[in-house]
């Protein structure tokens, strides 16, 4: 399950010590999200975040990519 750029690039906005803090930093900023295209890619993270596990979560790499 892996993440394009852009989900690592957002994921790296928030605390990613675990799963559960990402999730939590991402939904809360939901409602202020303005932009559609952004709104939906936080959303789509959640999904996935939601369904993977812990130890998958560990196992992910999350460095930003600023090339």
């Amino acid at each position: 399950m892996g993440f394009t750029v852009e989900e690592i690039n957002l994921m790296c906005v928030y605390d990613t010590s675990d799963r559960g803090r990402l999730l939590t930093g991402i939904g809360e900023s939901l409602p202020h999200l303005l932009e559609p295209e952004l709104k939906e890619l936080a959303q789509g993270i959640i999904g996935r975040l939601e369904a993977m596990t812990d130890r998958e979560f560990a196992a992910l790499v999350l460095a930003p990519d600023y090339e």
